[in-house]
């Protein structure tokens, strides 16, 4: 669960960043945000989510 949270900040701050910076437009990161909240209510959210625990679980094995 620390894990999903701490996602979702940065993503959160990420798109914050690049749409304060024009690096993309509004339109752009609703579309980005809708596809997120879509697909979490989908059958891939497991599988996306296994992934990402497997991810960092592998980093904090190669940073300890």
């Amino acid at each position: 669960m620390i894990l999903s949270i701490s996602a979702v900040l940065l993503f959160g701050v990420a798109s914050f960043f690049a749409v304060r910076s024009r690096a993309t437009s509004g339109g752009a990161a609703l579309v980005v945000f809708l596809f997120g909240f879509y697909a979490a209510a989908t059958g891939a959210a497991g599988p996306i989510n296994e992934f990402m625990a497997s991810a960092a679980h592998t980093l904090a094995q190669m940073r300890g």
